[in-house]
């Protein structure tokens, strides 16, 4: 759209991938509306600005992430927690309040409210940012919330895509030591190597996981394919946190996994 005088204006420059745009571009919730253009972990520069701007000016380092519109004036949207108004805008593939659908971040530029803009540090590589505006502040959110960033502390993380390596280096950053389970042997030496995890599990092997029992004071599960919880849960040490990112079909506990 024009430039309104409470927008900004970017030039893209990078766009992470996500699940989400697999999702929609092949219409798998029905709701697709085509031509649609995918992308939501946003980075570029600042191009213009509105006339009422004050935040932001050319040349600025920017990032636009999952939402760019919401009401402004719901309890949530007054707390900072603008994604769970009941009125949000999606980056791409939801309705503005103008009626026009939002296209996203695989294009040359995007105009948006200042308020959906976020300013990246200066000298922070923009190719780094873009993803930390999905991938990154899915799993930084819950590790924050349930107080993870505690060095010494034991993490696990199960999977490792795009969500589970951001959670790994998150953990690192935290002082955690990280262990990673995945089904993927093949994924070792991305895990230790590229990543810095401390330990890798694989989950399908029996003995690996029981040298594990009780050990983990936190989990965060990034892992969309279907699998089974009481064995992850069993790792937790009494009163351990186990947070679920992922998107598996179903969620099946044994009561005595949580009970006990």
């Amino acid at each position: 759209r024009t430039v309104r005088h409470d927008d900004v204006s970017l030039r893209i420059t990078h766009c992470g991938v996500c699940y989400a745009d697999v999702i929609w571009t092949k219409n798998r919730h029905n709701d697709s509306v085509y031509p649609l253009v995918p992308g939501h972990e946003i980075a570029g520069v600042v191009t213009e600005v509105g006339s009422d701007v004050k935040g932001f000016k050319l040349g600025d380092h920017v990032a636009v992430g999952t939402y760019v519109n919401s009401c402004r004036d719901c309890d949530n949207c007054n707390s900072f927690l603008e994604n769970h108004c009941s009125k949000f805008v999606f980056t791409f593939n939801g309705v503005d309040t103008d009626g026009t659908v939002t296209k996203g971040g695989y294009s040359s530029h995007i105009v948006v409210h200042e308020r959906y803009c976020y300013k990246i540090p200066d000298g922070y590589p923009l190719e780094k940012a873009a993803p930390l505006v999905c991938a990154g502040i899915t799993v930084y959110t819950p590790m924050m919330r349930h107080n993870m960033k505690q060095p010494g502390k034991s993490l696990g993380v199960v999977g490792l895509g795009g969500l589970g390596h951001m959670a790994v280096k998150f953990g690192k950053a935290f002082g955690l030591k990280v262990t990673v389970l995945s089904t993927s042997e093949s994924k070792r030496d991305e895990a230790i190597s590229l990543l810095g995890a401390d330990n890798f599990v694989v989950s399908s092997d029996i003995r690996q996981m029981e040298s594990l029992k009780n050990s983990l004071d936190f989990i965060v599960d990034t892992a969309s394919g279907d699998h089974p919880f009481d064995p992850y849960l069993a790792l937790l040490k009494v009163g351990g946190i186990m947070a679920l990112v992922g998107f598996p079909g179903e969620i099946r506990v044994h009561p005595a996994t949580l009970n006990l």
